[in-house]
């Protein structure tokens, strides 16, 4: 449980003149990296404003190592990239990691005599109690609720939070060692992070409930077919899975305080992108791109032209065959 509320606390956003031969070697340059990003397994986007171009990469969490995807081709376009953006960081003190382990018991319990029963509707704690049937005790039913859901998705759901490999550590890695700059879209203070743990009510995390355990009646296999309808770059697939869903509705994603930031950064950040010379490969949580009002619909609500894979289902089942 702490090293898992530890977890969280990191997370803590002209002229018309001959085109010279100098700037054809550009274009051509540009044109080979978005070809080459376009290879990979994860759903990569491109979107282009005059002398910039901006590659938006759709990246999901949890892909165990032993889960074979095509990373070279992500690499490859990262080392020719101008400039690399990646998701927020959290920057805590001494001062916020001490006050999240003093008050770890408000953050990991529900407040004294209560349980997830006064939380959550009748069904959804019918089906609770199902699920939670082969617990060796009851303490499960007085974690807060945003600690149940994270054990529901990672014991029961198959969420991989060990030992993966997600398309943001292919990208920094391969940046940091080829010295292409890396920027963080924001950051998020520790003691921003820590006040929305311990201030958000019980109840906030009651949805995120209901959609891990969604996700943990699936059961592993649905983790699986997430993993495999990215590589296949099925967006809109990956959205409807229940595990997704879920990890967009817990924290901080689910935070009333955190995750309005964390989007109103990479809305900035996107904006700022396609004002740079140049080519600028950013990675971001798949959500953040695909989900209603989010980075891709907002751009396109703008008027730009966004090459890559559907991430509507009713424009992708359209444009189906």
């Amino acid at each position: 449980m702490m090293s898992r509320l530890f977890l969280m606390s990191a997370v803590v956003l002209g002229l018309v003149l001959p085109l010279p031969a100098w700037a054809q070697e550009v274009a051509t340059t540009v044109d080979e990296i978005v070809v080459t990003a376009r290879r990979t397994d994860a759903p990569v986007w491109e979107v282009t404003r005059g002398d910039s171009t901006l590659i938006l990469v759709g990246a999901i969490s949890g892909v165990p190592r032993d889960v074979e995807w095509r990373p070279e081709a992500l690499e490859a376009a990262t080392r020719r990239s101008q400039r690399i953006l990646f998701p927020q960081e959290g920057r805590a003190s001494v001062t916020d990691v001490l006050r999240l382990i003093w008050r770890i018991r408000t953050i990991a319990t529900l407040p004294r005599g209560t349980t997830t029963a006064d939380y959550l509707s009748p069904e959804v704690q019918a089906r609770l109690e199902t699920e939670m049937a082969d617990q060796k005790n009851d303490s499960w039913r007085t974690n807060s609720l945003m600690i149940l859901s994270m054990d529901l998705m990672s014991d029961h759901a198959g969420y991989e939070r060990g030992r993966t490999r997600n398309a943001t550590d292919v990208i920094k890695k391969v940046a940091r060692e080829a010295r292409i700059p890396l920027r963080p879209v924001g950051t998020v203070r520790g003691d921003e992070i820590v006040d929305s743990l311990i201030t958000a009510p019980p109840a906030t995390y009651a949805t995120c409930v209901e959609r891990a355990l969604a996700a943990a009646e699936v059961g592993p296999e649905g983790a699986a077919m997430r993993i495999a309808d990215w590589r296949a770059r099925r967006v809109p697939a990956v959205m409807a899975q229940p595990l997704e869903q879920a990890l967009g509705l817990c924290w901080p994603w689910g935070d009333p305080e955190i995750a309005p930031l964390l989007r109103r950064q990479w809305a900035e950040a996107v904006q700022t992108a396609l004002g740079e010379p140049g080519v600028t490969m950013a990675v971001a949580q798949l959500r953040v791109l695909a989900e209603p009002d989010g980075v891709l619909d907002t751009l396109r609500a703008q008027g730009y032209e966004i090459e890559g894979p559907e991430w509507k289902a009713a424009v992708a089942e359209a444009a189906a065959p």
